[in-house]
């Protein structure tokens, strides 16, 4: 019966999963990313207003105490990092469904990245990698996404 529900849940997540693509350097790829509002890249994201991104991964190891997300932007041949909010970037606190750290090797956990676009940012397209690193500094799921800053 578990299994089933298991099954069901990951066909659900897959069904609503946005094409993302690899980081460059190999790291895990996670199991499903969900931007909300966006199947196909380029997303459409609207200065002034958040992207919610739910990151689908499974921990590699066990009694994993704090992972952290880190991102990059890549425009106009430029990358650097975006460093998000404590409350953001800490995704321990941002688990859904309950689940909460430390997490055990295995342990199938979906991570809510509200990813808060400024009006500052250009109206042109960028590059966002998003990495799920533990304090060892082990990637735990990365993926890259093209946006459209509109």
């Amino acid at each position: 019966m578990l299994r089933s529900i298991l099954l069901i849940t990951l066909v659900f997540a897959l069904a609503n999963a946005t094409n993302v693509q690899k980081c460059k350097k190999g790291e895990p790829f996670p199991l499903s990313v969900d931007i909300k509002g966006c199947q196909e890249e380029p997303c459409d994201i609207v200065r002034g207003s958040t992207a919610v991104m739910d990151v689908h991964f499974v921990s590699p190891k066990d009694n994993v105490k704090k992972l952290t997300a880190k991102i990059t932007a890549t425009a106009l041949g430029i990358t650097t990092p975006y460093e998000l909010p404590e409350s953001e970037a800490n995704v321990c606190k941002n688990l859904l469904n309950g689940a909460s750290c430390p997490l055990d090797e295995g342990e199938d956990v979906i991570y809510q990245l509200n990813f808060y676009i400024d009006y500052i940012y250009p109206k042109i397209p960028v590059k966002v990698e998003v990495s799920l690193v533990d304090e060892d500094k082990e990637s735990f799921a990365c993926f890259a996404v093209d946006i459209k800053v509109k």
